[in-house]
């Protein structure tokens, strides 16, 4: 009896222990996930410390130089010696004053739990392309450069800030000159986070990218190189995939990071390229892919984009993360009543950093995208451009891959390289299209950090494409940051 009775009990507290024990590895995993940002921002607090404990030590010597002058303008000597006047490095519990500095975020506090910083990060990118248009058939994404010579084409002022115990805010204000030099200016993105919804849930509502692969929801100046890939302008758009609409993520309980992601948009205009966008101006007509478009309203939720997303995060070792994801965007097109876009995406990034690495030095990284896109065009009878034939109705496929690696191989200096492909169906498409036909690219890269709130980027490029034969381009690039950015997702 006693026998039967300890039997039951274990068995008991068997079936109790499995979800508990479930429960527990979910929590270590989102653990994991948690300190891995958090040593990120870690490091990025010291760093931006260093510099403001230097931008204090140049004013010190500044105010010394000028003490030195008045208090002897002919021998420069003084009564205090540099010995006197250098400061001690402050202790582990020193507050630096960020204030002083040009370098560090301008934070204007509310109360104990609002902040707002702001920052100003600009690219500037000079050299040139045996095309005598690079812009024309070669650079095809908005931020990239424009023209030979010199270009701007990304100014951007960053805020973000908690707004209450229940959002944060973001919001990011873009510059760009074209060709003639005029400003151009873009409202990027100005979005809510939710902070507090139950089960692992958050919301996010506003004008943002959609977590469509790894590159679409980057900045210019978070890109590993100078241009956009050419599969990412060719079914994403030269401006991205980006909307006004909202999107419900949810931190699944697994033993390892998993996020999954449900983004729903109008999905209307220039940033929804291959969804209800009226296209480029020819002759007259507006027209994607040759095609004529109709303006058509939202009619209702079929008429809406959406973009599903899941991602996952993998420890291989203590020194090695790999990320792999799975994105979707449907939605309808321009080119015909009950006409409809589909693109698929999966990418992977691998990160190899060793334990001791100084300053995120060394480290070897590797990241691929790869896409394919079903855009179903209607025909187009009448007012088909000139020179070509009337287009019928048809599916146009498109497919493409890019796979890059960079290699931080010591403090301040990475190394990189980036292959690519795109191609599409050989279909009734107009054959002068920009953003069809078959291209390759081949791009080494050298970028020297001299701070963390600096970079110099050299890109050569090797293009070959149906349009253009063989092009060959070097652009040098360089950014400055003004302020500090949150911190970005691994």
């Amino acid at each position: 009896m006693k026998l039967k009775l300890i039997l039951g009990l274990s068995s008991a507290l068997s079936l109790i222990g499995t979800p508990i024990q479930a429960e527990e590895t979910n929590e270590v995993a989102q653990l994991k996930q948690m300190l891995l940002q958090m040593q990120e921002k870690f490091e990025q607090n010291q760093s931006e410390q260093r510099q403001q404990l230097e931008s204090l030590r140049r004013e010190l010597a500044a105010l010394q130089s000028n003490q030195v002058t008045n208090d002897n303008p002919v021998t420069g000597a003084s009564s205090n010696t540099a010995a006197q006047l250098e400061p001690s490095p402050p202790s582990s519990r020193t507050l630096l004053p960020a204030t002083n500095s040009l370098s560090a975020p301008l934070t204007l506090v509310r109360s104990d739990s609002a902040y707002m910083n702001i920052s100003f990060d600009v690219l500037i990118a000079a050299g040139g392309s045996t095309a005598a248009d690079p812009a024309g058939q070669l650079e095809l994404g908005d931020h990239d450069p424009s023209n030979n010579g010199f270009s701007l084409r990304n100014a951007e002022i960053a805020i973000d800030g908690a707004v209450d115990p229940y959002f944060k805010g973001y919001g990011n204000i873009v510059y760009k000159l074209d060709q003639n030099n005029e400003t151009g200016a873009e409202l990027e993105e100005a979005y809510l986070v939710s902070t507090a919804l139950p089960d692992n849930l958050q919301l996010k509502a506003g004008q943002f990218f959609a977590a469509f692969g790894r590159q679409n929801s980057q900045h210019p100046h978070q890109w590993s190189f100078v241009d956009q890939p050419i599969i990412l302008n060719r079914t994403l758009g030269p401006d991205g995939l980006r909307n006004v609409g909202a999107q419900l993520s949810w931190l699944a309980p697994t033993p390892f990071y998993t996020e999954a992601y449900l983004g729903v948009f109008n999905g209307q205009g220039g940033t929804a390229f291959s969804f209800r966008n009226e296209g480029e101006d020819v002759d007259g007509v507006p027209r994607v892919h040759g095609r004529e478009t109709l303006d058509r309203t939202l009619r209702g939720p079929g008429d809406l984009l959406m973009a599903p997303r899941i991602t996952s995060s993998f420890e291989l070792t203590d020194e090695q993360t790999l990320v792999a994801g799975a994105s979707a965007a449907f939605g309808p097109n321009d080119t015909g009543t009950g006409k409809r876009t589909e693109i698929y995406g999966v990418d992977l990034y691998w990160k190899w950093k060793p334990a001791n690495a100084n300053a995120g030095f060394p480290f070897v990284s590797w990241q691929t995208e790869a896409n394919y896109q079903r855009f179903q065009a209607a025909a187009n009878l009448t007012n088909a451009p000139a020179g070509y034939a009337s287009l019928p109705a048809e599916t146009l496929e498109d497919w493409g891959i890019y796979s890059q690696v960079l290699w931080g191989f010591r403090e301040r200096w990475t190394a990189g390289l980036r292959g690519e492909y795109a191609n599409g169906n050989k279909g009734s498409y107009d054959p002068s299209d920009i953003y069809r036909n078959e291209r390759t690219r081949l791009s080494p890269m050298l970028a020297f950090f001299p701070s963390e709130f600096s970079k110099v980027r050299l890109q050569c490029n090797y293009d070959h494409g149906t349009l253009f034969g063989n092009q060959f381009s070097v652009w040098l690039q360089l950014e400055f940051l003004l302020g500090a950015h949150g911190a970005h997702k691994f």
